[in-house]
């Protein structure tokens, strides 16, 4: 499915691609898609961001719910609520479903949460991973990360910024691998706060302090939290340099401390907290092209300490429009619209007018032809 245009609705746009499932979506166009009502994703989706020209995507003015998605990828997409989006709703939300990816996608101005992904009563949620990925500027007076109580999440390499709490409250099963928490106010990662089993996995992570922040770092530990932590890091002086010390056992407080994982949690290739750190602010959010708010929260973390703010409202800001401009580009001519521009078919011996030959493995390793170009646009 082409996405042909900017409108809320109707042919071309976004919200009628995503209205069935068993669809990759591809963009033509760049920009900012301005949604008066909540976008519901589908299952057996792959949203391709990184197909959009110009400077990508980003979807602005309500939220978004994966509920019910399952086997669905997006990529290089950002997702940014606002104090016009429905209240006491999250910029994304899920609460039943399983096996969904974020991949360089960019979260932000939820009026609940920003990311909560929260298992609802007799459902199942498992097997979701956010990765390479910003969470930030949860609107106040209820601003937070966000809620994660499933079955089976990993949050690797992104990066949680200016939200008051939640970064995240992580319940159920969570690894949370190379991360980077700036400038909470109340809480930073939160441990629980249950009676109910938890299992955390905690490797490579740098929690930085900010200008707002007054709680606690590992925040309400219970002993029904079930952690295994190594390598992470802790800076408080706000001076502007990464020097922070390493988290020992004790500042986890009341969880029980493990010595190994109590879950078989999927393997991570794990960095230290300090290259974590050069990752995230390298690339996390969709990195192709950095917009406004990207850039305006980036420049917050390479302050160390020293700039930082939660907001009410994301005009404050200051961006056009809300969340600034953003070029649209031109997208290559792909004659047979089968996703894959001509160019590239010519180049691999495939026909450029036959659309059925993006369902076909050239080169015999699993991925479709579709899928290789998709990742090829991927730096």
């Amino acid at each position: 499915m082409h996405v042909t245009n900017l409108d809320d609705s109707g042919p071309g746009s976004l919200r009628d691609a995503i209205s069935q499932p068993n669809r990759t979506v591809v963009f033509d166009v760049g920009g900012v898609i301005k949604i008066s009502s909540r976008l519901v994703f589908k299952s057996h989706q792959t949203i391709a961001g990184q197909t959009a020209p110009g400077g990508g995507i980003t979807i602005y003015g309500n939220g978004t719910s994966f509920s019910g998605a399952s086997n669905t990828v997006v990529r290089f997409i950002r997702f940014r609520m606002g104090i016009g989006g429905d209240s006491g709703k999250d910029t994304v939300t899920m609460a039943n479903g399983h096996d969904v990816i974020w991949d360089h996608c960019s979260l932000s101005w939820g009026r609940d949460g920003t990311l909560d992904l929260n298992e609802e009563s007799g459902a199942e949620l498992y097997n979701l991973t956010l990765q390479d990925s910003i969470v930030a500027q949860g609107l106040q007076p209820h601003s937070t990360g966000g809620l994660v109580n499933t079955a089976g999440t990993s949050i690797i390499r992104s990066l949680y910024i200016d939200n008051n709490s939640r970064n995240p409250k992580a319940r159920g099963t969570l690894q949370f691998i190379n991360n980077v928490v700036y400038n909470w106010v109340v809480s930073g990662y939160i441990l629980g706060d249950t009676s109910g089993r938890s299992d955390g996995l905690l490797l490579g992570n740098y929690f930085i302090t900010g200008p707002e922040t007054r709680g606690g770092t590992l925040d309400s530990p219970t002993p029904a939290y079930n952690l295994h932590a190594d390598g992470n890091y802790y800076d408080s002086d706000k001076d502007g340099t990464l020097d922070g010390r390493l988290l020992g056992k004790g500042d986890f407080g009341s969880v029980t401390w493990l010595d190994a994982p109590s879950v078989d949690f999927p393997a991570v290739p794990a960095m230290t907290a300090q290259e974590a750190y050069a990752h995230v602010s390298a690339h996390a959010g969709a990195s192709i092209h950095r917009d406004d708010a990207d850039r305006y929260v980036l420049d917050e973390l390479a302050s160390l300490g020293k700039r930082g703010a939660t907001i009410r409202d994301e005009s404050s800001l200051g961006f056009a429009g809300g969340v600034g401009p953003l070029p649209g580009g031109r997208a290559p001519s792909d004659a047979d619209q089968d996703g894959i521009p001509d160019a590239w078919e010519i180049a691999r011996a495939l026909d450029p007018a036959d659309a059925d030959d993006r369902n076909g493995d050239r080169d015999g390793d699993g991925y479709t032809n579709l899928e290789e170009y998709l990742s090829s646009l991927v730096p």
